[in-house]
């Protein structure tokens, strides 16, 4: 998963946004394992308040690679 991971976070940024990972450790934690995007621009930390980790890595990688993208919210 590491390698797909990297792989999406490079991607992520040829695209201009950034890939983050839920930092939590406990596996019953709302959020743990999950991702988000965010649109890689000065207002980040605005972004990071406001977009939850709610996305599995399959999901992200759906978004980045097909049309599923447009879906997405800065």
């Amino acid at each position: 998963m590491e390698v797909l991971e990297n792989k999406l976070r490079r991607a992520a940024e040829r695209q201009g946004l950034v890939l983050e990972k839920s930092r939590r450790r406990d596996a019953r934690a709302k959020g743990f394992d999950q991702y988000r995007l965010l649109v890689d621009a000065r207002d980040i930390d605005h972004h990071r308040l406001v977009t939850p980790f709610n996305l599995t890595l399959r999901e992200v990688e759906e978004r980045l690679t097909g049309d599923g993208y447009d879906e997405v919210e800065p």
